[in-house]
């Protein structure tokens, strides 16, 4: 497994496992200490993982907590996503950048999100399963929400979005969010 920096958004990082095929399928690591332990993270802070399953065009995000935000390790563990995050940290030198990435089963690739960013995916297979890993319980209360297609981070989201939550197509813009966090 090898981690390599995102330049797009400071201290975010890819994982990239080397998966193992044969005849029977594969088979990979999809979390090793010592490699998350190489560049600085602490391999024990995360205390929860969580699944979501979503289909064929569904758009998840953007999504960020507020107060000491949350870093999160994020996989397509089956199927595969357009997978987005946004720096929302002021004092980072990439603050405002965005990036994606493609991650899907067959790679079995991690993002690394620095707390502090905002997160969103949307499905590109008929099924896709997301796996993540969190280094904060969740309080709900904590929870913030911007615009998908706000049009100041103008993200080309590769499919017409077929589904997506209440809490999501009522998303504040991103002006109105980072108005409200420094309010």
């Amino acid at each position: 497994m090898k981690a390599t920096q995102v330049p797009e958004i400071a201290g975010a990082y890819l994982f990239e496992p080397t998966p193992y095929a044969d005849e029977r399928g594969f088979f990979c690591r999809t979390f090793d200490a010592d490699v998350v332990r190489s560049v600085g993270l602490d391999p024990n802070a995360f205390v929860q993982d969580s699944v979501s399953r979503s289909v064929r065009g569904v758009l998840r995000g953007l999504h960020l907590r507020s107060g000491a935000g949350e870093a999160k390790l994020v996989r397509c563990s089956y199927g595969e996503i357009f997978d987005v995050v946004v720096d929302l940290r002021p004092d980072s030198p990439t603050y405002r950048n965005w990036t994606s990435f493609e991650l899907s089963g067959d790679t079995q690739k991690t993002v690394y999100i620095p707390a502090g960013c905002a997160h969103g995916f949307q499905a590109l297979t008929e099924i896709a399963d997301t796996s993540y890993r969190i280094d904060r319980q969740h309080d709900p209360s904590e929870d913030v929400t911007i615009a998908f297609d706000d049009p100041e981070l103008a993200i080309p989201w590769p499919l017409q979005v077929t589904s997506m939550s209440q809490r999501d197509r009522e998303a504040p813009s991103l002006a109105e969010v980072l108005k409200h966090q420094e309010g």
